[in-house]
């Protein structure tokens, strides 16, 4: 007897679903990443002043990750873990340092997948320079070099301007300190603008019959803070929101003139103004940028009847003058979280509009984009695929998010911090004090829950404060218990050891 076609209906249906997903195009992507942009500065997430229509737009059309994190926020590290997937443990790279690494990356596997692979503005930042992190093609400019593509460009089109450090020093600016000036020659040779016309150019003349992964790597709003005068104007007459204002910084010990390293300052007043206007101006003017370019990606795909996926995230982010805090290195919100926007084209099937609260961080946008192009994972691999939210099903991403770095401004600065979305946990190795905030309630981390636990403040302490602590506490113990560092003997914390910045041994 014959089963009835009825009965095998449902395999003629999976085998045409097989080989519909075999034949389906790979999705072009289009990775734009800026650099020390911090994770509240989108006009989308209710920044007072900042105004990113771009990338709002952007927002509606696709999820936004508001606890998304750095892991290791400082350029080399954070820049690793995005381009391999992995965590500062197993990589080995926990802090700012040199590292040869031959591990596979996202740009290497998508080319090896039969994708144009192009890097366009700022170098992805290894030291030394790794010559072969699967880029088929960069074109540099990352504003602090001579001598590449930019400052070639820069010194062809403006003679006098005697390149982009020399127009830079002619300011009065550094890269990475807090000084802030406008761009003194026109606004078609700034760095941000030359990138854009850079990467529309690229998406130009790639062939359309070639998948595109294509990253635009922006210097700014990483220092020196320098925007096109209407910008950097717009927001120096702009009223300025006060710095985060810890209760638990000592701010008489803090000079308004910051300390050797450019990471403590009691940053205030004019000094203040300038920074934080060409600082939002150069999100603002980036922003901008952002528009003619994602409008030619999404043309070319459309074209060619590809898909697409655009990603906007970025290394790690910007204190600001944040509880006396420059730059970055730190656990801090400004320092620590970062943008994190996935948007793609219709045929993906994406929830529009999407606001996730999980913890999410730079290693999961390897695997989520090799899903989407059905290029297999790498093991080992750190990261996890965000697919099944992006398509608006339940995820239970991770239950806390680890995140530290070594020994970079000085051993008080070193951190491990864990967050589960809701509360965050930081524990400083250098001398073992904790703290403990509130990101719902308290999004500025202004008030230390651990404060109220300190020997002044014990009466004051409710029981479930102390019960949390502790619960937290355990957590890093465990996470800690097999780091070469002897940080935990897996029954409790132990303060004082050695932290490089390179570990002796990457973890199993």
């Amino acid at each position: 007897m014959f089963a009835s076609p009825r009965r095998f209906a449902p395999l003629f249906l999976l085998a045409s679903l097989v080989a519909a997903a075999a034949t389906a195009p790979k999705p072009d992507i289009l990775l734009l990443m800026p650099d020390q942009w911090r994770g509240d500065a989108l006009s989308a997430v209710g920044h007072p002043v900042v105004q990113t229509p771009t990338l709002d737009r952007l927002d509606r059309a696709g999820a936004l990750f508001r606890r998304a994190y750095s892991t290791c926020p400082s350029c080399i590290p954070a820049r690793l873990s995005l381009l391999t997937g992995l965590f500062p443990s197993t990589s080995g790279l926990v802090g700012y340092a040199p590292m040869r690494f031959s591990f596979p990356t996202l740009p290497g596997l998508l080319a090896r997948a039969g994708y144009a692979t192009v890097l366009v503005g700022r170098n992805m930042h290894q030291n030394p320079p790794n010559p072969d992190i699967g880029y088929q093609r960069e074109i540099l400019g990352s504003t602090y070099l001579s001598d590449d593509a930019y400052d070639r460009a820069l010194l062809a089109a403006a003679p006098q301007s005697a390149g982009i450090r020399t127009t830079l020093e002619r300011l009065g600016l550094t890269t990475n300190f807090w000084q802030a000036k406008a761009w003194s020659l026109p606004d078609e040779l700034h760095p941000t603008e030359w990138i854009s016309t850079q990467s529309r150019e690229v998406i130009a003349s790639a062939k359309p019959d070639q998948p595109l992964f294509l990253t635009a790597s922006f210097y700014a709003p990483h220092p020196p803070l320098f925007p096109p005068a209407k910008y950097f104007d717009k927001y120096h007459a702009a009223q300025l929101p006060p710095v985060a204002r810890g209760d638990w910084v000592k701010w008489d010990n803090l000079s308004p003139d910051g300390d050797k390293n450019g990471h403590r300052i009691r940053l205030e007043g004019e000094k203040l103004r300038a920074a934080q206007a060409g600082y939002f101006g150069l999100i603002e003017h980036l922003d901008a940028q952002l528009a003619p370019l994602i409008a030619a990606f999404t043309a070319r795909s459309e074209r060619a009847g590809r898909p697409w996926v655009i990603v906007f995230t970025t290394d790690h982010g910007e204190l600001l003058g944040d509880h006396g805090y420059f730059r970055k290195c730190e656990p801090y919100e400004g320092s620590a979280n970062i943008p994190f926007i996935v948007t793609a084209s219709r045929e993906l099937k994406f929830t529009a509009g999407l606001r996730s609260h999980q913890p999410v961080c730079l290693e999961d946008i390897m695997p989520t984009l090799l899903e989407l192009a059905g290029v297999a994972r790498p093991v080992p691999l750190d990261g996890v695929s965000l697919a099944p939210t992006l398509r608006g099903e339940k995820q239970a991403i991770r239950a806390t998010l680890h995140f530290e770095h070594a020994n970079s401004y000085g051993p008080a600065q070193t951190f491990h911090a864990l967050t589960d979305g809701h509360l965050k946990y930081i524990w400083r190795p250098a001398d073992g004090s904790e703290q403990l905030f509130d990101l719902e309630r308290d999004p500025r981390e202004e008030h230390d829950l651990a404060r109220d636990l300190s020997a002044e403040a014990s009466a004051k302490a409710e029981p479930s404060q102390s019960a949390t602590i502790a619960a937290w506490r355990e957590r890093m113990v465990r996470q800690l218990a097999n780091r070469p560092e002897g940080f935990s003997d897996g029954t409790r914390l132990i303060a004082g050891r050695p932290y490089p910045a390179l570990m002796k041994r990457a973890a199993k």
